[in-house]
């Protein structure tokens, strides 16, 4: 055998032989090995195809029908009107907790920042549980503000912000924290040096550069408000006109009529494409 037959050999064992060369090929010539095409397909139907099954199931020519209801409009209002109040909640003391992670050097920070994310991955019924621990009538905090300004938040409509704003802070927090850490302090030493306090260099400075990142993080917390359920039917319950939310109105409207659990789902659907399809530039850009 020749010194190029050997080569030629020896480079068809190292890639697994002559068989191993059945692959596909994208557009831009990078080849893709079938046993990682084939799951990355599967992955794909599994996620689509429970969509796709929402939209062929829909009611059509029932949905301005089921979509009029009076009960609909009371859930869709008041879903858009707390996801938007547990938002300007986020927005208000979210962002100074993120300023606080990202420029300021503590004890402690990493055990802060594990508490902030922890909503991300608590299942949502417990958050509703410690909120009502915390919150309820006889709770550790809740007992206080009941007796002494008379502020009772379960089972109320102020109960369904704070459920919404605890599941939903922490993606205000992250994204900003993240444009933070991004964003050159520099410029903020800068006006400090020229006089400005650290507030002002802030408000004037920061806050600005970082616009974009508050953006995004204002309209992941509204969508994943806007979407909550476990913590608002357990620390706010479901009561229509005052709590029902339309995740709430979904659950209650799949055991007595499936069509309109299915329009409601639809409409929340709409909202999550309108949101994915507003951060395309953040999320489905490729770089």
């Amino acid at each position: 055998m020749s010194p190029t037959d050997k080569a030629t050999a020896a480079s068809e064992t190292l890639r697994g032989g002559p068989r191993r060369r059945r692959v596909r090929r994208t557009g831009g010539g990078r080849a893709v090995p079938l046993p990682l095409l084939v799951p990355a397909l599967i992955g794909l139907a599994f996620l689509a195809v429970p969509l796709i099954a929402l939209l062929v199931r829909a009611p059509w020519r029932g949905m301005p029908e089921q979509l009029t209801g009076a009960a609909v409009w009371q859930a869709l209002q008041l879903s858009l009107v707390c996801a938007t109040a547990a938002t300007a909640v986020s927005l208000v003391i979210g962002v100074p907790l993120a300023w606080l992670l990202a420029r300021v050097e503590f004890p402690g920070r990493g055990l802060v920042r594990a508490l902030v994310t922890l909503p991300l991955v608590l299942p949502p019924v417990v958050g509703g549980v410690a909120l009502l621990m915390a919150l309820g009538r006889n709770g550790v905090v809740g007992k206080w503000l009941d007796a002494w300004f008379g502020i009772t938040l379960p089972f109320s409509t102020a109960g369904v912000v704070v459920a919404e704003a605890f599941v939903a802070m922490p993606f205000l927090v992250i994204s900003v924290e993240g444009t933070l850490r991004a964003a050159d302090p520099r410029y903020e030493e800068a006006a400090t040096t020229l006089g400005a306090s650290r507030f002002t260099a802030f408000r004037r400075v920061t806050l600005p550069l970082i616009a974009p990142g508050v953006a995004a993080g204002a309209v992941l917390a509204w969508a994943r408000a806007l979407g909550e359920f476990g913590a608002t039917i357990t620390f706010a319950g479901n009561f229509p006109g005052r709590t029902q939310t339309m995740p709430l109105a979904v659950y209650l409207a799949l055991q007595s009529d499936p069509e309109a659990a299915i329009a409601l789902s639809l409409v929340l659907l709409a909202v999550s494409v309108a949101v994915l399809a507003g951060l395309r530039d953040r999320w489905m850009a490729t770089r």
